[in-house]
């Protein structure tokens, strides 16, 4: 069996796809428009259960919240092989949203979203960067620390 390139980059990294990524409402993971993948937000849960839970507070660890939004982009990755068959076909990471759960004030929500944007680098390099928005909110799904959503070129 033939591992594909990301995965095997991936694993490298000491990280690995969920076995499933499953919606919470009536929404699509993804859909493709020309040569885009819109992939739909994701939280911070693993294989269907929530492991990070909002509000963020001004005393959070920042490792740990990263560590929550970097299961958000493997929660993206696992949605867009579902639907391109194989994460091979990305060819760059064009947008990422980031949504952290903060009270008002906080200001730590671009450093917790760093999480998702640092392993598209780590995997993909100069095509990892990408245009971005971090934003806090006041509640997410699931009570969730963070949810993310992306947009990829796909070839």
């Amino acid at each position: 069996m033939t591992v594909c390139p990301v995965e095997s980059r991936l694993y490298d990294l000491g990280q690995r796809l969920p076995d499933s990524a499953p919606s919470r409402a009536l929404f699509l993971p993804g859909k493709i428009s020309g040569n885009l993948l819109f992939l739909s937000g994701q939280i911070c849960e693993w294989e269907g259960v929530p492991r990070y839970f909002g509000p963020a507070r001004d005393d959070f660890d920042l490792a740990d919240a990263q560590e929550a939004a970097r299961i958000c982009a493997l929660n993206l990755l696992f949605s867009a092989r579902s639907l391109l068959g194989s994460l091979t076909r990305v060819r760059e990471v064009v947008r990422v949203g980031g949504f952290v759960s903060a009270p008002p004030g906080f200001e730590g929500g671009p450093m917790i979203v760093d999480g998702a944007s640092q392993l598209f680098v780590d995997i993909w390099g100069e095509a990892g960067k990408h245009a971005r928005t971090a934003v806090c909110v006041s509640s997410l799904p699931a009570n969730a620390l963070v949810e993310i959503d992306a947009v990829l070129e796909i070839g």
